[in-house]
Protein backbone atom coordinates (compact mmCIF):
# COMPACT_ATOMS: atom_id res chain seq x y z
CA UNK A 1 0.00 0.00 0.00
CA UNK A 2 3.08 2.20 0.77
CA UNK A 3 4.29 2.23 -2.99
CA UNK A 4 1.18 2.31 -4.39
CA UNK A 5 0.96 5.87 -2.07
CA UNK A 6 4.45 6.35 -3.48
CA UNK A 7 3.28 6.33 -6.44
CA UNK A 8 -0.17 8.36 -6.25
CA UNK A 9 1.96 11.03 -5.09
CA UNK A 10 4.55 10.93 -8.00
CA UNK A 11 2.21 11.19 -10.27
CA UNK A 12 1.06 14.06 -8.95
CA UNK A 13 -2.49 13.07 -7.86
CA UNK A 14 -3.62 15.24 -5.26
CA UNK A 15 -1.02 18.00 -5.37
CA UNK A 16 -1.60 19.18 -8.86
CA UNK A 17 -3.74 19.13 -11.64
CA UNK A 18 -3.04 16.15 -13.77
CA UNK A 19 -6.77 16.69 -16.12
CA UNK A 20 -6.06 18.33 -19.35
CA UNK A 21 -9.49 19.37 -19.50
CA UNK A 22 -9.45 21.43 -23.11
CA UNK A 23 -8.20 18.41 -24.53
CA UNK A 24 -11.46 15.89 -23.54
CA UNK A 25 -13.45 17.30 -27.01
CA UNK A 26 -10.60 15.43 -28.86
CA UNK A 27 -10.97 11.73 -26.91
CA UNK A 28 -15.15 12.13 -27.40
CA UNK A 29 -14.22 12.63 -31.57
CA UNK A 30 -12.04 9.61 -30.96
CA UNK A 31 -14.66 7.56 -29.79
CA UNK A 32 -17.44 8.68 -31.90
CA UNK A 33 -15.45 7.90 -34.98
CA UNK A 34 -15.93 3.85 -33.60
CA UNK A 35 -18.83 4.86 -35.12
CA UNK A 36 -18.43 5.63 -38.52
CA UNK A 37 -15.20 3.50 -39.38
CA UNK A 38 -13.67 3.58 -43.47
CA UNK A 39 -15.15 1.01 -45.04
CA UNK A 40 -13.87 1.94 -48.49
CA UNK A 41 -12.78 -1.00 -50.71
CA UNK A 42 -9.30 0.26 -51.37
CA UNK A 43 -8.49 0.99 -47.71
CA UNK A 44 -10.09 -2.70 -47.20
CA UNK A 45 -7.52 -4.12 -49.12
CA UNK A 46 -4.79 -2.40 -47.31
CA UNK A 47 -6.12 -3.37 -44.15
CA UNK A 48 -6.34 -6.89 -45.22
CA UNK A 49 -2.99 -7.00 -46.81
CA UNK A 50 -1.64 -5.42 -43.56
CA UNK A 51 -3.25 -8.08 -41.30
CA UNK A 52 -1.51 -10.91 -43.14
CA UNK A 53 1.30 -9.33 -42.66
CA UNK A 54 0.75 -8.37 -38.60
CA UNK A 55 -0.32 -12.63 -38.78
CA UNK A 56 2.54 -13.74 -40.49
CA UNK A 57 5.60 -11.90 -38.42
CA UNK A 58 3.45 -13.40 -35.20
CA UNK A 59 3.52 -16.95 -36.66
CA UNK A 60 7.28 -16.69 -37.44
CA UNK A 61 8.57 -14.37 -34.51
CA UNK A 62 6.51 -17.40 -32.20
CA UNK A 63 8.12 -20.66 -34.05
CA UNK A 64 12.03 -18.63 -33.44
CA UNK A 65 11.09 -18.09 -29.84
CA UNK A 66 9.84 -21.29 -28.87
CA UNK A 67 12.93 -22.59 -30.30
CA UNK A 68 15.03 -20.93 -28.69
CA UNK A 69 13.08 -20.72 -25.75
CA UNK A 70 13.17 -24.59 -25.32
CA UNK A 71 16.66 -24.53 -25.93
CA UNK A 72 17.38 -21.69 -23.52
CA UNK A 73 14.33 -23.11 -20.94
CA UNK A 74 16.38 -26.25 -20.37
CA UNK A 75 19.75 -23.97 -19.93
CA UNK A 76 18.07 -22.05 -17.26
CA UNK A 77 15.94 -25.07 -15.31
CA UNK A 78 17.70 -25.89 -11.79
CA UNK A 79 16.53 -29.16 -12.35
CA UNK A 80 18.80 -29.66 -15.58
CA UNK A 81 21.87 -28.57 -13.85
CA UNK A 82 21.14 -30.93 -10.62
CA UNK A 83 20.15 -33.93 -12.64
CA UNK A 84 23.16 -33.20 -14.88
CA UNK A 85 25.76 -33.15 -11.64
CA UNK A 86 23.80 -34.81 -9.17
CA UNK A 87 26.84 -34.95 -7.20
CA UNK A 88 28.07 -31.72 -7.42
CA UNK A 89 25.63 -29.01 -6.72
CA UNK A 90 28.42 -27.03 -6.00
CA UNK A 91 29.12 -26.97 -9.82
CA UNK A 92 25.92 -26.76 -11.81
CA UNK A 93 24.72 -23.73 -9.19
CA UNK A 94 27.21 -21.13 -10.79
CA UNK A 95 26.57 -21.89 -14.06
CA UNK A 96 22.65 -22.08 -13.44
CA UNK A 97 22.91 -18.56 -12.08
CA UNK A 98 25.03 -17.58 -15.06
CA UNK A 99 22.64 -18.67 -17.70
CA UNK A 100 19.41 -16.89 -15.74
CA UNK A 101 21.76 -13.78 -15.57
CA UNK A 102 22.53 -13.78 -19.04
CA UNK A 103 18.78 -14.27 -20.36
CA UNK A 104 17.37 -11.27 -18.02
CA UNK A 105 19.43 -8.76 -20.47
CA UNK A 106 17.49 -9.50 -23.74
CA UNK A 107 14.03 -9.87 -22.17
CA UNK A 108 14.68 -6.50 -20.33
CA UNK A 109 15.03 -5.22 -23.15
CA UNK A 110 11.52 -4.59 -25.03
CA UNK A 111 10.73 -5.96 -28.85
CA UNK A 112 10.27 -2.18 -29.68
CA UNK A 113 13.84 -1.37 -28.86
CA UNK A 114 15.45 -4.39 -30.44
CA UNK A 115 13.42 -3.38 -33.64
CA UNK A 116 15.39 -0.12 -33.68
CA UNK A 117 18.20 -1.43 -32.90
CA UNK A 118 18.34 -4.17 -36.37
CA UNK A 119 16.83 -1.04 -38.21
CA UNK A 120 20.13 0.44 -37.75
CA UNK A 121 21.83 -3.00 -38.44
CA UNK A 122 19.79 -4.62 -41.66
CA UNK A 123 17.60 -1.61 -42.92
CA UNK A 124 13.69 -1.95 -43.01
CA UNK A 125 13.27 -5.55 -43.67
CA UNK A 126 10.17 -7.57 -42.36
CA UNK A 127 13.55 -9.88 -40.75
CA UNK A 128 13.18 -6.91 -38.48
CA UNK A 129 10.37 -7.58 -37.04
CA UNK A 130 10.44 -11.49 -36.68
CA UNK A 131 13.98 -11.31 -34.93
CA UNK A 132 12.78 -8.41 -32.92
CA UNK A 133 10.28 -10.83 -31.12
CA UNK A 134 12.32 -13.66 -31.67
CA UNK A 135 14.96 -12.58 -29.34
CA UNK A 136 12.87 -11.37 -25.91
CA UNK A 137 10.30 -13.52 -26.53
CA UNK A 138 13.13 -16.45 -26.61
CA UNK A 139 14.53 -15.31 -23.34
CA UNK A 140 11.05 -14.75 -21.86
CA UNK A 141 10.18 -18.49 -22.83
CA UNK A 142 13.10 -19.35 -21.52
CA UNK A 143 12.31 -18.36 -18.22
CA UNK A 144 8.75 -19.72 -18.21
CA UNK A 145 10.01 -22.77 -19.70
CA UNK A 146 12.79 -23.23 -16.75
CA UNK A 147 9.97 -22.28 -14.15
CA UNK A 148 7.69 -25.00 -15.63
CA UNK A 149 10.23 -27.06 -15.50
CA UNK A 150 11.61 -26.81 -11.94
CA UNK A 151 8.00 -26.74 -10.84
CA UNK A 152 7.37 -29.90 -12.35
CA UNK A 153 7.06 -33.08 -10.57
CA UNK A 154 10.31 -34.52 -10.26
CA UNK A 155 10.03 -38.58 -8.79
CA UNK A 156 9.83 -40.36 -12.33
CA UNK A 157 13.63 -38.08 -13.63
CA UNK A 158 14.61 -39.00 -10.20
CA UNK A 159 13.54 -43.03 -10.29
CA UNK A 160 15.38 -43.02 -13.78
CA UNK A 161 18.59 -41.19 -13.31
CA UNK A 162 18.53 -43.74 -10.09
CA UNK A 163 18.35 -46.49 -12.54
CA UNK A 164 21.38 -45.28 -14.26
CA UNK A 165 19.54 -44.20 -17.16
CA UNK A 166 21.63 -40.99 -18.59
CA UNK A 167 21.18 -37.91 -17.67
CA UNK A 168 19.76 -36.20 -20.94
CA UNK A 169 17.58 -39.42 -21.55
CA UNK A 170 16.20 -39.30 -18.43
CA UNK A 171 15.42 -35.55 -18.45
CA UNK A 172 13.83 -36.13 -21.89
CA UNK A 173 11.59 -38.99 -20.91
CA UNK A 174 11.20 -38.24 -16.90
CA UNK A 175 10.35 -34.76 -16.83
CA UNK A 176 9.68 -33.38 -20.00
CA UNK A 177 6.40 -35.56 -20.62
CA UNK A 178 4.78 -34.15 -17.21
CA UNK A 179 5.44 -30.53 -18.53
CA UNK A 180 4.44 -30.70 -21.90
CA UNK A 181 1.15 -29.60 -21.29
CA UNK A 182 1.64 -26.65 -20.01
CA UNK A 183 4.50 -26.27 -22.26
CA UNK A 184 1.90 -26.03 -25.15
CA UNK A 185 -0.29 -23.84 -23.24
CA UNK A 186 2.22 -21.52 -22.96
CA UNK A 187 3.24 -21.35 -26.62
CA UNK A 188 -0.34 -20.44 -27.72
CA UNK A 189 -0.42 -17.66 -24.98
CA UNK A 190 2.84 -16.54 -26.41
CA UNK A 191 1.81 -16.39 -29.91
CA UNK A 192 -1.47 -13.98 -28.65
CA UNK A 193 1.23 -11.74 -27.46
CA UNK A 194 3.72 -12.14 -30.78
CA UNK A 195 0.74 -10.88 -32.74
CA UNK A 196 -0.10 -7.67 -30.35
CA UNK A 197 3.96 -6.95 -30.30
CA UNK A 198 3.45 -7.37 -34.06
CA UNK A 199 1.39 -4.61 -34.27
CA UNK A 200 3.64 -2.47 -32.16
CA UNK A 201 6.50 -3.23 -33.76
CA UNK A 202 4.26 -1.30 -36.90
CA UNK A 203 5.91 2.27 -35.28
CA UNK A 204 9.04 1.74 -36.46
CA UNK A 205 8.14 0.82 -40.18
CA UNK A 206 7.67 -2.75 -39.89
CA UNK A 207 4.28 -3.14 -41.68
CA UNK A 208 1.30 -4.41 -41.04
CA UNK A 209 -1.68 -3.51 -38.77
CA UNK A 210 0.67 -1.03 -36.66
CA UNK A 211 2.23 0.80 -39.43
CA UNK A 212 -1.40 1.24 -40.79
CA UNK A 213 -2.25 2.39 -37.24
CA UNK A 214 0.06 5.00 -37.14
CA UNK A 215 -0.05 6.62 -40.37
CA UNK A 216 -4.21 6.83 -39.33
CA UNK A 217 -2.91 8.59 -36.09
CA UNK A 218 -0.83 10.52 -37.63
CA UNK A 219 -2.90 12.17 -40.03
CA UNK A 220 -5.97 12.14 -37.20
CA UNK A 221 -7.83 10.24 -39.78
CA UNK A 222 -9.80 8.12 -36.59
CA UNK A 223 -12.48 6.62 -39.63
CA UNK A 224 -9.52 4.38 -40.54
CA UNK A 225 -7.86 4.00 -37.67
CA UNK A 226 -11.02 2.22 -36.14
CA UNK A 227 -11.33 0.16 -38.93
CA UNK A 228 -7.74 -0.94 -38.70
CA UNK A 229 -8.33 -1.43 -34.72
CA UNK A 230 -11.53 -3.40 -35.66
CA UNK A 231 -9.03 -5.64 -37.37
CA UNK A 232 -6.87 -5.81 -35.56
CA UNK A 233 -9.88 -7.42 -32.70
CA UNK A 234 -10.94 -9.70 -35.41
CA UNK A 235 -7.49 -11.47 -35.39
CA UNK A 236 -6.82 -11.40 -31.38
CA UNK A 237 -10.34 -12.93 -31.04
CA UNK A 238 -10.24 -15.46 -34.20
CA UNK A 239 -6.80 -16.66 -32.59
CA UNK A 240 -8.06 -16.37 -28.89
CA UNK A 241 -10.86 -18.56 -29.99
CA UNK A 242 -9.08 -20.93 -31.76
CA UNK A 243 -5.94 -21.15 -29.36
CA UNK A 244 -8.86 -21.95 -26.62
CA UNK A 245 -10.67 -24.61 -28.61
CA UNK A 246 -6.95 -26.75 -29.64
CA UNK A 247 -6.33 -26.66 -26.03
CA UNK A 248 -9.68 -27.66 -24.98
CA UNK A 249 -9.64 -30.75 -27.27
CA UNK A 250 -6.12 -31.67 -26.20
CA UNK A 251 -6.86 -31.35 -22.41
CA UNK A 252 -4.75 -27.96 -21.67
CA UNK A 253 -7.18 -25.98 -19.86
CA UNK A 254 -5.19 -22.93 -19.22
CA UNK A 255 -2.94 -20.60 -21.00
CA UNK A 256 -0.17 -19.83 -18.08
CA UNK A 257 0.01 -22.15 -15.46
CA UNK A 258 1.35 -20.29 -12.85
CA UNK A 259 1.88 -21.39 -8.91
CA UNK A 260 -0.27 -24.53 -10.33
CA UNK A 261 2.25 -26.49 -8.62
CA UNK A 262 3.74 -27.86 -12.06
CA UNK A 263 1.01 -30.05 -12.44
CA UNK A 264 -0.63 -30.47 -15.91
CA UNK A 265 -3.49 -28.51 -16.52
CA UNK A 266 -5.66 -31.54 -18.66
CA UNK A 267 -9.15 -31.81 -18.92
CA UNK A 268 -11.56 -34.88 -18.97
CA UNK A 269 -13.86 -33.91 -21.56
CA UNK A 270 -14.20 -36.30 -24.44
CA UNK A 271 -14.02 -34.41 -28.01
CA UNK A 272 -16.73 -34.87 -29.96
CA UNK A 273 -17.12 -36.44 -33.62
CA UNK A 274 -17.08 -33.16 -35.26
CA UNK A 275 -13.79 -32.43 -33.03
CA UNK A 276 -12.48 -35.33 -33.33
CA UNK A 277 -12.45 -34.36 -37.48
CA UNK A 278 -11.77 -30.67 -37.41
CA UNK A 279 -9.01 -31.47 -34.82
CA UNK A 280 -6.13 -32.65 -36.98
CA UNK A 281 -7.87 -30.80 -39.94
CA UNK A 282 -6.77 -27.41 -37.64
CA UNK A 283 -3.34 -29.00 -36.92
CA UNK A 284 -2.52 -29.96 -40.03
CA UNK A 285 -3.63 -26.13 -41.41
CA UNK A 286 -1.36 -24.64 -38.21
CA UNK A 287 2.08 -26.98 -40.06
CA UNK A 288 1.13 -24.96 -43.64
CA UNK A 289 0.55 -22.02 -42.53
CA UNK A 290 3.70 -21.81 -40.78
CA UNK A 291 6.13 -22.21 -43.92
CA UNK A 292 3.81 -20.05 -46.01
CA UNK A 293 4.17 -17.57 -43.14
CA UNK A 294 8.42 -17.84 -43.62
CA UNK A 295 8.21 -17.61 -47.49
CA UNK A 296 5.25 -14.54 -47.75
CA UNK A 297 7.72 -12.18 -45.97
CA UNK A 298 11.02 -13.07 -47.45
CA UNK A 299 13.26 -12.68 -45.01
CA UNK A 300 16.44 -11.87 -45.95
CA UNK A 301 18.61 -13.79 -43.63
CA UNK A 302 21.78 -13.28 -45.41
CA UNK A 303 21.72 -9.71 -44.34
CA UNK A 304 22.72 -11.25 -40.76
CA UNK A 305 26.06 -12.50 -42.03
CA UNK A 306 26.53 -9.80 -44.74
CA UNK A 307 29.39 -7.87 -44.21
CA UNK A 308 27.76 -4.37 -43.95
CA UNK A 309 26.10 -5.43 -41.09
CA UNK A 310 28.54 -6.27 -38.94
CA UNK A 311 30.32 -3.30 -39.56
CA UNK A 312 27.37 -1.21 -39.12
CA UNK A 313 27.75 -3.42 -35.82
CA UNK A 314 31.06 -3.11 -35.14
CA UNK A 315 30.31 1.14 -35.52
CA UNK A 316 27.00 0.99 -33.22
CA UNK A 317 29.21 -1.24 -30.70
CA UNK A 318 31.91 1.62 -30.47
CA UNK A 319 29.49 4.58 -30.53
CA UNK A 320 27.48 3.27 -27.11
CA UNK A 321 30.90 2.89 -24.68
CA UNK A 322 29.15 5.00 -22.04
CA UNK A 323 31.42 7.81 -20.70
CA UNK A 324 31.31 8.61 -16.99
CA UNK A 325 27.97 9.74 -15.56
CA UNK A 326 27.96 12.90 -13.77
CA UNK A 327 26.04 13.94 -10.57
CA UNK A 328 23.40 15.63 -12.28
CA UNK A 329 23.21 12.68 -14.85
CA UNK A 330 22.62 10.17 -12.19
CA UNK A 331 20.19 12.17 -10.30
CA UNK A 332 17.98 12.55 -13.53
CA UNK A 333 18.32 8.61 -13.87
CA UNK A 334 17.90 7.84 -9.91
CA UNK A 335 14.29 10.43 -10.64
CA UNK A 336 13.02 8.67 -14.20
CA UNK A 337 13.75 5.43 -12.43
CA UNK A 338 11.50 6.03 -9.29
CA UNK A 339 9.07 6.86 -12.26
CA UNK A 340 9.49 4.34 -14.92
CA UNK A 341 8.53 2.21 -10.86
CA UNK A 342 5.69 4.25 -9.97
CA UNK A 343 4.40 3.86 -13.64
CA UNK A 344 4.49 0.22 -13.67
CA UNK A 345 3.08 -0.05 -9.79
CA UNK A 346 0.05 1.99 -10.57
CA UNK A 347 -0.64 0.31 -13.87
CA UNK A 348 -0.36 -3.45 -12.61
CA UNK A 349 -2.59 -2.10 -9.30
CA UNK A 350 -5.82 -0.57 -11.99
CA UNK A 351 -5.25 -3.40 -14.05
CA UNK A 352 -5.53 -6.13 -11.34
CA UNK A 353 -8.16 -4.95 -9.40
CA UNK A 354 -9.78 -4.39 -13.25
CA UNK A 355 -9.12 -7.54 -14.00
CA UNK A 356 -10.14 -9.41 -10.76
CA UNK A 357 -13.71 -7.48 -11.00
CA UNK A 358 -14.35 -8.37 -14.87
CA UNK A 359 -12.85 -12.37 -14.19
CA UNK A 360 -16.24 -13.09 -12.68
CA UNK A 361 -18.80 -12.48 -15.33
CA UNK A 362 -16.30 -13.01 -17.87
CA UNK A 363 -16.13 -16.53 -16.80
CA UNK A 364 -19.36 -19.38 -18.06
CA UNK A 365 -19.36 -20.78 -15.01
CA UNK A 366 -20.14 -18.62 -12.77
CA UNK A 367 -23.70 -16.65 -13.37
CA UNK A 368 -24.69 -18.30 -16.70
CA UNK A 369 -27.61 -20.70 -15.85
CA UNK A 370 -26.69 -23.75 -14.18
CA UNK A 371 -22.73 -21.93 -13.15
CA UNK A 372 -21.44 -22.35 -9.11
CA UNK A 373 -23.55 -19.04 -8.31
CA UNK A 374 -27.01 -19.65 -10.41
CA UNK A 375 -27.17 -23.97 -9.92
CA UNK A 376 -29.95 -26.03 -12.25
CA UNK A 377 -31.77 -26.56 -9.07
CA UNK A 378 -32.36 -22.88 -7.99
CA UNK A 379 -33.69 -21.53 -11.46
CA UNK A 380 -37.47 -20.65 -10.20
CA UNK A 381 -36.26 -18.00 -7.73
CA UNK A 382 -38.33 -14.99 -8.08
CA UNK A 383 -36.22 -12.94 -10.24
CA UNK A 384 -35.68 -15.93 -12.75
CA UNK A 385 -38.93 -16.66 -13.08
CA UNK A 386 -38.94 -13.94 -16.43
CA UNK A 387 -35.69 -15.42 -17.44
CA UNK A 388 -34.50 -11.82 -17.33
CA UNK A 389 -31.50 -12.76 -14.79
CA UNK A 390 -30.17 -15.74 -17.52
CA UNK A 391 -30.11 -12.83 -20.26
CA UNK A 392 -28.81 -10.48 -18.08
CA UNK A 393 -25.68 -13.06 -16.98
CA UNK A 394 -24.97 -14.13 -20.75
CA UNK A 395 -25.28 -10.04 -21.91
CA UNK A 396 -22.69 -9.47 -18.75
CA UNK A 397 -20.60 -12.33 -20.54
CA UNK A 398 -20.48 -11.02 -23.57
CA UNK A 399 -20.04 -7.76 -22.94
CA UNK A 400 -16.93 -8.31 -20.15
CA UNK A 401 -15.30 -10.53 -23.07
CA UNK A 402 -15.14 -8.11 -25.74
CA UNK A 403 -14.31 -4.91 -23.23
CA UNK A 404 -11.22 -7.74 -22.29
CA UNK A 405 -10.93 -8.79 -25.85
CA UNK A 406 -10.89 -4.77 -26.73
CA UNK A 407 -8.47 -3.65 -24.10
CA UNK A 408 -5.78 -6.20 -24.81
CA UNK A 409 -5.98 -5.69 -28.75
CA UNK A 410 -5.59 -1.91 -28.49
CA UNK A 411 -1.59 -1.49 -28.52
CA UNK A 412 -0.27 0.34 -25.03
CA UNK A 413 1.13 3.09 -27.20
CA UNK A 414 -2.40 4.04 -28.16
CA UNK A 415 -3.88 4.10 -25.53
CA UNK A 416 -0.90 5.95 -24.26
CA UNK A 417 -1.63 8.50 -27.09
CA UNK A 418 -5.17 8.58 -26.47
CA UNK A 419 -5.09 9.47 -22.45
CA UNK A 420 -2.45 12.15 -23.70
CA UNK A 421 -5.56 13.63 -25.05
CA UNK A 422 -6.99 13.92 -21.42
CA UNK A 423 -4.22 14.11 -19.24
CA UNK A 424 -1.39 16.03 -18.96
CA UNK A 425 2.15 14.31 -19.83
CA UNK A 426 3.61 12.33 -17.22
CA UNK A 427 3.55 9.13 -15.85
CA UNK A 428 -0.09 9.18 -14.84
CA UNK A 429 -1.22 8.91 -18.66
CA UNK A 430 1.28 5.99 -19.44
CA UNK A 431 0.23 4.14 -16.37
CA UNK A 432 -3.15 4.35 -17.08
CA UNK A 433 -2.31 3.53 -20.86
CA UNK A 434 -0.50 0.19 -19.47
CA UNK A 435 -3.76 -0.29 -17.07
CA UNK A 436 -5.91 -0.86 -20.13
CA UNK A 437 -3.91 -2.99 -22.28
CA UNK A 438 -3.09 -5.41 -19.56
CA UNK A 439 -6.75 -5.14 -17.82
CA UNK A 440 -7.84 -7.12 -20.83
CA UNK A 441 -5.23 -9.46 -20.54
CA UNK A 442 -5.14 -10.20 -16.50
CA UNK A 443 -9.23 -10.32 -16.91
CA UNK A 444 -8.97 -13.06 -19.53
CA UNK A 445 -5.97 -14.67 -17.88
CA UNK A 446 -8.37 -15.06 -14.60
CA UNK A 447 -11.32 -16.06 -16.40
CA UNK A 448 -9.81 -19.22 -17.22
CA UNK A 449 -8.54 -19.40 -13.63
CA UNK A 450 -12.63 -19.49 -12.32
CA UNK A 451 -13.59 -21.54 -15.29
CA UNK A 452 -11.08 -24.37 -14.24
CA UNK A 453 -11.43 -24.33 -10.39
CA UNK A 454 -11.95 -27.42 -8.23
CA UNK A 455 -16.48 -26.95 -8.01
CA UNK A 456 -16.58 -28.70 -4.54
CA UNK A 457 -16.23 -26.62 -2.18
CA UNK A 458 -18.64 -23.91 -3.90
CA UNK A 459 -21.09 -26.80 -4.68
CA UNK A 460 -20.89 -28.05 -0.61
CA UNK A 461 -21.65 -24.36 0.32
CA UNK A 462 -24.51 -24.13 -2.13
CA UNK A 463 -25.91 -27.46 -0.79
CA UNK A 464 -25.78 -26.07 2.88
CA UNK A 465 -28.27 -22.89 1.95
CA UNK A 466 -25.50 -20.39 1.55
CA UNK A 467 -26.13 -17.18 -0.49
CA UNK A 468 -24.51 -16.08 -3.64
CA UNK A 469 -22.33 -13.24 -1.61
CA UNK A 470 -20.75 -16.05 0.84
CA UNK A 471 -20.48 -18.58 -2.02
CA UNK A 472 -18.16 -15.70 -3.54
CA UNK A 473 -16.48 -14.84 -0.46
CA UNK A 474 -15.72 -18.19 1.05
CA UNK A 475 -15.82 -20.32 -2.04
CA UNK A 476 -14.40 -19.01 -5.12
CA UNK A 477 -11.76 -16.13 -3.68
CA UNK A 478 -10.06 -18.14 -1.46
CA UNK A 479 -9.07 -20.64 -4.69
CA UNK A 480 -8.28 -18.26 -7.00
CA UNK A 481 -7.10 -15.36 -5.34
CA UNK A 482 -3.56 -16.96 -5.06
CA UNK A 483 -3.44 -17.57 -8.81
CA UNK A 484 -4.75 -13.98 -9.23
CA UNK A 485 -1.71 -12.66 -7.48
CA UNK A 486 0.65 -14.79 -8.83
CA UNK A 487 -1.01 -13.61 -12.64
CA UNK A 488 -0.66 -9.64 -11.48
CA UNK A 489 2.98 -10.40 -10.44
CA UNK A 490 4.13 -11.90 -13.67
CA UNK A 491 2.09 -8.84 -15.39
CA UNK A 492 4.04 -6.38 -13.04
CA UNK A 493 7.25 -7.64 -14.79
CA UNK A 494 6.03 -7.29 -18.27
CA UNK A 495 4.44 -3.86 -16.97
CA UNK A 496 8.21 -2.83 -16.41
CA UNK A 497 9.16 -3.52 -19.87
CA UNK A 498 6.43 -1.31 -21.38
CA UNK A 499 6.90 1.34 -19.70
CA UNK A 500 9.52 2.09 -22.63
CA UNK A 501 6.51 1.97 -25.09
CA UNK A 502 4.60 4.30 -23.52
CA UNK A 503 7.46 6.41 -22.87
CA UNK A 504 8.62 6.29 -26.36
CA UNK A 505 4.93 8.49 -27.42
CA UNK A 506 5.91 10.95 -24.32
CA UNK A 507 4.24 9.21 -21.38
CA UNK A 508 7.41 10.00 -19.10
CA UNK A 509 10.32 7.68 -17.01
CA UNK A 510 13.00 5.98 -18.52
CA UNK A 511 10.95 5.34 -22.45
CA UNK A 512 10.48 9.64 -22.88
CA UNK A 513 14.94 9.94 -22.81
CA UNK A 514 15.07 7.15 -24.43
CA UNK A 515 13.06 8.60 -27.03
CA UNK A 516 15.40 12.06 -26.64
CA UNK A 517 18.46 9.90 -26.92
CA UNK A 518 17.15 8.10 -30.13
CA UNK A 519 16.48 10.87 -31.77
CA UNK A 520 19.88 12.82 -30.95
CA UNK A 521 21.79 9.43 -31.48
CA UNK A 522 23.29 9.82 -28.35
CA UNK A 523 23.90 6.04 -28.38
CA UNK A 524 26.37 6.32 -25.62
CA UNK A 525 23.49 7.61 -23.08
CA UNK A 526 21.01 5.33 -24.34
CA UNK A 527 23.92 2.44 -23.63
CA UNK A 528 23.40 3.84 -19.71
CA UNK A 529 19.71 4.42 -19.74
CA UNK A 530 19.16 0.86 -21.17
CA UNK A 531 21.81 -0.71 -18.01
CA UNK A 532 19.60 0.87 -15.82
CA UNK A 533 16.42 -0.30 -17.33
CA UNK A 534 17.85 -3.62 -17.27
CA UNK A 535 18.90 -3.62 -13.34
CA UNK A 536 15.30 -2.36 -12.85
CA UNK A 537 13.85 -5.21 -14.55
CA UNK A 538 16.29 -7.69 -12.81
CA UNK A 539 15.08 -6.37 -9.76
CA UNK A 540 11.32 -6.72 -10.32
CA UNK A 541 11.62 -9.80 -11.64
CA UNK A 542 13.23 -10.92 -8.73
CA UNK A 543 11.03 -9.54 -6.32
CA UNK A 544 7.96 -11.48 -8.41
CA UNK A 545 9.57 -14.76 -8.38
CA UNK A 546 10.23 -14.23 -4.12
CA UNK A 547 6.50 -12.96 -3.51
CA UNK A 548 5.03 -15.62 -6.28
CA UNK A 549 6.74 -18.70 -4.39
CA UNK A 550 5.74 -17.28 -1.03
CA UNK A 551 2.27 -17.76 -3.03
CA UNK A 552 2.78 -21.02 -3.80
Amino acid sequence: MGAIAASLYGAGVGRQEVINWGGLPLIATFFRASLTPDLGRDFLQIILRATGVTFAYGVCGTVLSLLLGFIGGIAASEMWWRTLWPRRPWLGRPLWVMVRGLLAVPRAIHELIWGLIFVNLIGLDPLVAVIAIAVPFGAIVAKVFSEILDETPSEPLQALVGAGVPPLMAFLYGLLPQALPNLISYSFYRFECALRSAAVLGIIGAGGLGYEIFLSLQSLRYEQLWTAFYALILLNGAVDAWSGWVRRQMGFTSRLDINAGGAPSQGSRSPTAMARYLMPLSLVAGAIAIPLCFASLDLGWQSLWAAPTWARLGELVQSSRPKPLTGEQIGTLASLAGQTVAMAILAITLAGIGGIIAAFPAAQNIWMPGGLLRPIGQRLEANDRTGNRGWGAGLALVLSRLLLLVSRAVPAPIWALVCLYGLFPGLLPGAIALALHNFGILGRLMAEVNENLDDRPVRALRALGSPSSLVLLYGLLPQTLGRFLAYILYRWEVCMRETVIVGLVGAGGLGRLMTEQISSFDYQGLTVTLGVFVVLTFGVDLISTRLRSVLH
